[in-house]
């Protein structure tokens, strides 16, 4: 009979103190408005109120987005004030265009919005800073103050020992690591790397069943399935929390997320950061930057293009097939470089003093304005103004059997300028370890993938991404 009865769902963790933090914070938003108006002598009405009440939606919604809210995430606090920082600045500008988009007539007090911009996100940092000082000090003072072991002194457990000491504001107070298995590399680290190793389960247990562990989290690896199934049945002889740590790790992950299927919990190993809001996101800041960037670069084009049809014979444009997302054919263009124009399954990559390079195409390659025609590649939504750069097919098939997880690259969409080309990685590939170093600087965007991180990409290649002695 037991044995069919549901063992339970895994549900996700939500902190009162985050929905707390939440309310405040969008309060204070209309609150800092509300004041800088009464600095003015300006009545709260329905002309600032709307701008304000949407301001306050979209600042909540990309404060979600840059994980804001999010527990156990350790971030300093310099970190958060830009995260809010940012998530302001972002409301406001879309805001603010929509209101001088849609010309309305509404008048607005410049002296009062001036006063708006800085003193909003102040406030939210400032209750920020105040709340993690109150909670630093009472967990100090032993207020709210819990106690935790590691059962699994390996390097997972280290891994999450030092994570939780960075946080001294939860108020954890560390017990000790305990693992009933001898000392080895592959199983549980020696007295050298963890000098806090205070026994066997067997002690564990006692100190649970006394009261002095309130939180046990379990690092053992995954195979152990067994094993732990037998340590939780005898730590349910006690009220110690129990929180299992499954090693993840072991693979690379991309975008990993959990989530549950009718009560059944399912972690995702590879995933794309891209969901329907931030594919939305990623879509009007690819439009914005083409707004801005289009009109500067058109001059140019116009140039190459007139001097790309008196110096050589061929087609201006360029237009290859490539991979995109899920790894799907796309035609990617670009001016003409060459006298040949290679489309095929032997592609063969420019090198040093390639010869079928024109002199002019030289040029254009080395400053890498012969990837410009690629913003209209970016207009029709093929590519991204940020991302990995697209290789050719005959490329892709051949480099995603030499190296481990390749074609997760394409779980976003190819972009013209990205992580691994402002890091050095362009131009030739001649040896495997050169892409390996570029399919590195790939995957670890999409690991990290925010609009911020899009603009860092964006600013750094303007100083430092267009001109390389690698691009041939």
């Amino acid at each position: 009979m037991n044995s069919a009865r549901p063992k339970g769902i895994v549900q996700p963790h939500h902190s009162k103190l985050q929905v707390l933090t939440r309310t405040i914070d969008l309060a204070l938003i209309m609150a800092s408005l509300y004041v800088s108006l009464i600095i003015y002598d300006i009545p709260l009405d329905r002309e600032y109120f709307l701008p304000s009440l949407i301001a306050t939606a979209i600042f909540g919604i990309l404060a979600e987005n840059n994980e804001l809210y999010q527990n156990w995430r350790g971030a300093s606090l310099f970190d958060e004030a830009l995260r809010i920082f940012f998530s302001w600045l972002g409301a406001f500008t879309l805001v603010i265009s929509g209101v001088y988009l849609y010309g309305t007539n509404y008048n607005y007090s410049l002296q009062a919005i001036e006063l708006w911009i800085p003193l909003a996100p102040t406030g939210i940092i400032l209750t920020h800073s105040i709340q993690r000082a109150s909670l630093s000090y009472l967990r100090r003072h032993g207020f709210n103050t819990r106690f935790y072991a590691i059962l699994g002194a390996n390097s997972l457990g280290l891994r999450l020992y030092t994570a939780l000491s960075n946080m001294p504001w939860l108020g954890y107070n560390f017990v000790g690591f305990f693992d009933d298995r001898a000392e080895h590399e592959d199983r549980r680290l020696d007295h050298t790397q963890i000098d806090n190793f205070m026994g066997k389960f067997e002690q564990l247990l006692e100190k649970a069943k006394k009261g002095e562990v309130d939180h046990i989290y379990i690092t053992l690896p995954l195979r152990a399935e067994k094993r732990i199934s037998e340590l939780v049945l005898q730590l349910a002889d006690s009220t110690v929390s129990v929180n299992l740590v499954p090693d993840f790790f072991t693979f690379n992950l991309i975008q990993s997320k959990w989530s549950n299927v009718q009560g059944i919990p399912v972690v995702s190993v590879f995933d794309t950061p891209f969901n329907a809001i931030n594919s939305i996101a990623k879509r009007i800041e690819d439009l914005l930057l083409c707004l801005f960037i289009l009109p500067a670069i058109a001059i140019p084009m116009l140039a190459i293009a007139l001097t790309l049809k008196l110096t050589s014979k061929g087609p201006i444009i360029f237009k290859q097939q490539r991979y995109g997302i899920k790894g799907e054919a796309i035609e990617v263009w670009k001016f003409r470089s060459m006298t040949v124009c290679e489309n095929g399954d032997n592609v063969i990559q420019a090198t040093q003093n390639d010869m079928r390079i024109t002199p002019f195409g030289a040029f254009l390659r080395k400053t890498s304005l012969d990837e410009l025609p690629q913003f209209l590649n970016v207009l029709q939504g093929t590519m991204s103004v940020v991302g990995p750069r697209p290789h050719a097919i005959a490329h892709n098939e051949f480099y995603r059997k030499q190296i481990e997880g390749y074609m997760l690259r394409h779980k976003v969409k190819p972009g013209i300028t990205g992580h691994a080309q402002i890091n050095g990685c362009r131009g030739e590939t001649d040896t495997l370890d050169k892409m390996e170093a570029r399919i590195h600087y790939d995957l670890e965007y999409i690991k990290q993938w925010s609009l911020w991180l899009d603009l860092k990409i964006v600013l750094m290649t303007v100083f430092k991404g267009f001109i390389s002695k690698q691009a041939y």
